[in-house]
């Protein structure tokens, strides 16, 4: 059993953020979504990885390494171009050879791992089996359609009119059978190679498709808002720990982790919430759901439900919330400047300003 993890692609719903980063390495809780998702490969029993790379494979190299940090040996497999998620395992076949394996997004999180997935996989041994969740925007996502007795009759991408409710998760489970599927179907309206239509040419040719409904925890992370979301589940989760150094004018409430060589002054962190190494909090307010990375600088702000990233400072600012805040970024005051109303009025006027 192979895992191919798929972390090419623009990251276009994440810019900024991605002009300059990989996707897959924005942090939530501290944590790259990639590392999520090579850790819950690791625990289900999977040790042969296959990343698919494109524009930012220097960034995912230099990050995952030949993947022993994870307990796995990584081979990286570029992509000129992102051409669909079958197109993955077209250029990846001679890697992959004839294992049965399991395909990853590498930009999904998925609460529990993927371990009692696996097993139901090869117990059952179809020739595929897909994960489905309910969702209220299925026209956003792959959406399986089934018959009275749960079996997938029929799979649609990103469709104008739904016919069910039930999205795909981006985790698929395949035997060597989807390759020849691969190399049967045509490019989309989208110019994709979709794995959907894949999986479609298998149910048409009676191959056996399982399916399961998953009632924990997915996102897709391709936007900030669900970015925010995953960071709020993976803090919820947190167990505290103070490891840097809090002076006796701060207070921390609730399931709050401070990182060694952080530095805590004058300053409330109300968790669940995490402060990354090397930074500084000085005389501020960090609120719930906060993740704040390292080597950063938060003075004389107040900040909450947010993910900071790595080398930010955030100075003189008295509230932001809801917020992603990107490397290296300077938040600071605007200047102050005499302000002035402009006022040409009409005999008799009465007028209200704020003063």
């Amino acid at each position: 059993m192979k895992a191919l993890v798929l972390s090419g692609g623009s990251g276009t719903r994440l810019r900024p953020l991605t002009h300059t980063s990989a996707k897959q390495l924005v942090p939530v809780a501290n944590k790259p979504i990639l590392f999520y998702v090579l850790e819950g490969i690791a625990e289900a029993g999977v040790t042969e990885v296959g990343i698919i790379v494109g524009d930012t494979a220097p960034e995912i190299r230099a990050a995952v390494g030949d993947g022993s940090a994870f307990g796995l040996k990584v081979t990286y497999i570029p992509q000129e171009r992102p051409l669909g998620l079958a197109h993955a395992v077209r250029i990846a076949r001679d890697w992959l050879g004839d294992d049965d394996f399991v395909m990853y997004l590498g930009d999904n999180f998925l609460v529990g791992g993927i371990a009692d997935q696996l097993a139901d996989f090869r117990d059952t041994t179809p020739d595929a089996q897909i994960m489905l969740t309910r969702v209220s925007n299925p026209s956003a996502f792959g959406v399986a359609e089934l018959d009275d007795e749960g079996r997938v009759v029929a799979l649609e991408e990103k469709p104008a009119f739904p016919k069910s409710d039930l999205a795909l998760v981006g985790v698929y489970f395949f035997t060597p059978a989807i390759h020849d599927a691969v190399n049967a179907i045509a490019p989309s309206a989208r110019g994709e190679l979709e794995i959907t239509d894949a999986i479609q040419w298998l149910i048409d040719h009676d191959a056996k498709v399982r399916s399961s409904v998953v009632t924990g925890y997915w996102k897709d992370t391709g936007n900030a808002t669900d970015m925010l979301e995953v960071n709020r589940t993976v803090l919820d989760r947190l167990d505290p720990r103070c490891e840097g150094t809090v002076d006796e004018e701060s207070e921390l409430v609730g399931r709050v982790v401070i990182e060694p060589g952080a530095t805590v002054s004058r300053s409330r962190i109300v968790g669940p919430a995490i402060i990354g190494r090397g930074t500084r909090i000085e005389g501020s307010y960090i609120g719930p759901f906060t993740s704040v990375a390292d080597h950063c600088t938060i003075a004389d702000s107040e900040i909450e439900y947010s993910i900071v990233l790595t080398g930010a400072t955030i100075d003189g600012v008295r509230r932001i919330e809801a917020s992603m805040i990107g490397r290296d970024v300077a938040v600071t005051p605007a200047p102050r400047t005499p302000q002035a109303h402009r006022l040409i009025l009409g005999d008799h006027s009465k007028v209200q300003i704020r003063s």
